[in-house]
């Protein structure tokens, strides 16, 4: 498979034209007590002003907290380790174009050895120089399932060579979860946050 092109920034991309939220970030009325307190603690642990996918997505109550269940049993939570995990959630983020997914895992990435050089890395694609096998298959396998929403016997092959049979369910959920968490981000025009 061809390396994707080095990651460009949202002034390169003319399909990310900034434009209002489709649905504006919500306060403690719009989110209640629980999504309210929760959002406002992430903002602060992320740094954020306003951490806007909780404060948006807190607007959806009861289905935001357990879309909070289930995308913490994957990360931070999950069975794959936590570079891994970072891996497959920031060549998902680059592969279909999400900023905003890219802003918040590049500081979640930071923390497990994710430097800008691997980075970089994770832009080019499995093709790049410098990956370990097992991590040229996982970005492999993120690739396939992004691009044709399966994952080839060959790949399949090599990636359960070293992930069971669980972390094997878990990848294909935590590929699919972060592809439509920016489907939804994008839909709903969720802005990039500002540093508090």
């Amino acid at each position: 498979m061809p390396a994707q092109p080095a990651h460009k920034s949202p002034a390169q991309r003319p399909y990310l034209l900034p434009e209002p939220p489709r649905i504006a970030p919500g306060g403690f009325r719009e989110l209640g007590p629980f999504n309210w307190a929760f959002s406002r603690v992430a903002s602060v642990v992320t740094g954020v002003s306003d951490a806007h996918i909780f404060s948006t997505l807190g607007r959806a109550r009861g289905l935001f907290r357990g879309w909070l269940h289930f995308s913490a049993m994957m990360m931070p939570f999950g069975r794959i380790r936590r570079r891994e995990t970072e891996l497959v959630i920031l060549r998902v983020a680059h592969l279909r174009g999400c900023e905003y997914e890219l802003d918040h895992h590049r500081r979640l990435g930071a923390r497990v050895g994710i430097d800008d050089a691997v980075l970089q890395r994770v832009f080019e694609g499995p093709a790049a120089d410098g990956w370990h096998p097992d991590e040229r298959a996982l970005l492999q396998a993120v690739d396939q399932l992004v691009q044709q929403r399966d994952i080839d016997d060959d790949t399949w092959a090599t990636v359960s060579s070293y992930f069971d049979r669980r972390q094997l369910i878990e990848l294909v959920m935590l590929v699919g979860q972060y592809d439509s968490l920016a489907t939804t981000l994008h839909v709903l025009r969720v802005q990039r946050d500002v540093a508090g």
